[in-house]
């Protein structure tokens, strides 16, 4: 007799062969997103990394690194605009091949399933990590049609979480299609919503609302509070760096960032 259906991988669709063991019957740890073939291709970020961007520190690249930081953290931090503007990025994965076309899938061809696939290590991550109030990178209007959802926004509701959408984007070309250079020199992309004032103090944890219509909290209750911004892809750091900027312009204490890969 056939106790249980096999799921399907969210990805390759083939089906997952459960991993049958005492915790995972105790546990419930029986829904799987992703099939072991595809999981192993998923590289997590693990040994030594830039203390602020995350990017792996490897015995191929190590002669980008100054002691702690990374070249590029370091022309960053030369800056008197941007110095300590964006803490701490963390990444949880390497933005490998695999990584790129999963993205691109999620992202670009509008497959919101895929999100389900890193809730659970976006929920232990979060664990480790000090915030107030948790924001998305926002799309902007155009985009946002296109695709049909905001990725940072989809990755977080999947996990559990009700993001604050304080934020709202400007700029409406394609960062994808921009070279380094022109992404690292960017103007302002993005400003504060225009929201209506109000005392009350409200982070992610008490933000009750719908996942098709998330509603932004009061732009003064950012006011000395830790900032955790999400997004998909760390690449150059100037997307998070412009948010960040806002933010700490609007009064926020610090901002920090959590990225699903490292590019």
């Amino acid at each position: 007799m056939k106790l249980l259906k096999p799921d399907l991988c969210l990805y390759c669709f083939q089906p997952i062969s459960p991993n049958y063991t005492w915790r995972s019957v105790f546990l419930a740890q029986l829904n799987r997103q992703i099939c072991s073939k595809c999981e192993n291709q998923l590289e997590r970020i693990m040994g030594t990394t830039c203390q602020i961007c995350h990017r792996p520190k490897t015995e191929t690249n190590k002669q980008y690194f100054k002691d702690d930081l990374c070249n590029d953290c370091i022309r960053w931090e030369e800056s008197s605009k941007w110095r300590g503007t964006l803490t701490k990025n963390t990444s949880i994965y390497v933005y490998n091949d695999f990584m790129a076309e999963l993205i691109a899938k999620f992202k670009y061809r509008g497959d919101y399933a895929l999100a389900k696939i890193f809730a659970e290590d976006i929920q232990n991550i979060l664990r480790s990590l000090q915030y107030d109030v948790i924001v998305p990178i926002p799309l902007s209007e155009e985009r946002l049609y296109e695709r049909g959802f905001n990725q940072a926004e989809a990755l977080l509701i999947e996990a559990g979480l009700q993001p604050s959408n304080i934020l709202e984007r400007t700029h409406t070309e394609k960062q994808s299609k921009k070279s380094r250079e022109e992404r690292i020199h960017l103007p302002q992309v993005f400003k504060l919503s225009q929201i209506k004032p109000t005392t009350e103090t409200i982070t992610s944890k008490q933000i009750q609302t719908s996942k098709n219509q998330q509603a932004a909290p009061p732009t003064n209750s950012i006011k000395n509070k830790h900032i955790l911004l999400v997004d998909d892809i760390y690449t150059t750091g100037s997307t998070l760096r412009h948010a960040a900027y806002i933010l700490e312009q609007a009064g926020a204490k610090s901002i920090q960032s959590l990225t699903l890969a490292r590019g």
